[in-house]
Parts: structure tokens; C-alpha cells; sequence
């Protein structure tokens, strides 16, 4: 960032007023609120949110300083609008995977194929030759996947030389099921979120969060005094 698009003091101070301003809107939508799910109430978090997060920028490219509060992100679903007793659902699931060990992948992927001749690469085309995953990232993926169900090969993901990254699952509601094949050609573009009926998410986030929090208790009981048997 050049010099003359450096912020000011000045513009650290109308941020911290934004703050204060929010703070007030805020406090006052939480009072006057009208039940749980209050739009206003979410609004103004939001604002403080953003007005807090433009402040702790500006407070510290100009003084090199922070503040305290760590604002949470909307990470979770709105509030569910789908039918009472679904009639039918939709279950989505993403997993992520590193390709780690890529000749892991190609020597797996062409053992698959060494074995079935006519397996699918995944691009609509059958093999019949022992190269054809060769080098190729792109075909051993899709001997792969086009041979095992997607839950073995999370089972066996590093047989495969890939590895775990974040993966969720979501289950919403549909009025009917749909018909066959009108979903196909975009299948995750009609999602709302409202219709999400529960979700399960894994990520090495939670891992590192439980860690600490088993540290932190380990700490805890290192300052504690052995407990005597009563006899």
C-alpha cells in the first residue's frame, strides 16, 4: 500500500465513533426485540460486527495495534423455513482430499484398470490397455472414483495417497422429490439454506480446539493436590 492510501487518524477516530454508533443501535434492537430469531436483532449484530472489524483495520495500519474482541463469523444456518414433516429430502455431501502421494494414486488406479478392462476413467471413455492411467492425475481420479463408493474410499483415502481435508454433510428438506434427471446438469445450485434440516461438519479446526481445551484442563489439574483415599 503506497503512502498516500495509508488511513488516518482521523479515520481511525469515525471508525471507533461507527463502533460506539453500532453498539447503541445494537443494544437497543436486542431491548425492543420480539422473540428469538428477531430480524433487527441480527441486523445489528451484523453492522457491529462490520463496523468492529473496519476499526480493528484501521486501528492497527495506523497504530499497529488490535483490539480485544474477536468478532465470531456467520458460520452457521439461518433459521430452518422448510415444511414441519418433510416428505422427502436431500442429503449433500463435500469432502476435500490432497492428492499427497500421486504415484500412490497412478499405481492404485492402474491396478484397478490392469483388472477390469472396460473400467470408466470418468470422462465416459473404457480402457482395455495397461496405460491407461500412465501419468495422468486426471485418469487415475476417475478409475477411482468411477470403482469405489465414495464412503470406501474415504474409508481408504490414504491407500489411495490422498489425504483428509474438511468435509460436511447436509440433509434438507424437499416438498416432493424431484424427477429424475432435472437436478443433474446443476445439482448444488438450488440449495437453500433455509430447508437444512441438520448438518455434520469435520475439519481439523475442531481437533486443534479440543487439543487445547484438553491443555488447558491438563494445566488446570497440574495445580491441583492429589486426592487421599478415606479409610
Amino acid at each position: 500500500m503506497s503512502d498516500a492510501a495509508q488511513p488516518t487518524a482521523a479515520e481511525v477516530r469515525a471508525a471507533a465513533e461507527a463502533v460506539k454508533a453500532a453498539l447503541d443501535r445494537h443494544l437497543d434492537a436486542v431491548e425492543r426485540r420480539s422473540g428469538e430469531d428477531d430480524p433487527d436483532v441480527y441486523a445489528a449484530f451484523n453492522e457491529l460486527a462490520a463496523a468492529a472489524e473496519t476499526y480493528d483495520e484501521l486501528l492497527y495500519d495506523v497504530y499497529d495495534e488490535v483490539t480485544p474482541f474477536e468478532i465470531p463469523g456467520d458460520e452457521s444456518l439461518p433459521a430452518y423455513a422448510g415444511p414441519e414433516e418433510p416428505s422427502a429430502l436431500s442429503v449433500l455431501i463435500r469432502r476435500d482430499y490432497a492428492v499427497a502421494e500421486p504415484q500412490r494414486l497412478l499405481a492404485q488406479a492402474q491396478r484397478v484398470a490392469d483388472l477390469d478392462p472396460d473400467v470408466d476413467t470418468g470422462n465416459g471413455t473404457a480402457g482395455g490397455t495397461a496405460g491407461i492411467v500412465g501419468s495422468s492425475v486426471h485418469a487415475a481420479l476417475g478409475v477411482l472414483f468411477g470403482e469405489y463408493e465414495p464412503d470406501e474410499i474415504a474409508s481408504r483415502h490414504k491407500e489411495f495417497g490422498l489425504e483428509e481435508g474438511d468435509s460436511t454433510l447436509w440433509v434438507a428438506a424437499l416438498d416432493e422429490l424431484t424427477e429424475p434427471g432435472e437436478w443433474l446438469t446443476a445439482p448444488f445450485d438450488q440449495t437453500d439454506p433455509q430447508r437444512v434440516v441438520c448438518r455434520f461438519d469435520v475439519s481439523s479446526v475442531f481437533d486443534e480446539e479440543f487439543d487445547d481445551d484438553v491443555e488447558d484442563i491438563g494445566d488446570e489439574e497440574d495445580d491441583l493436590e492429589p486426592l487421599r483415599p478415606e479409610h
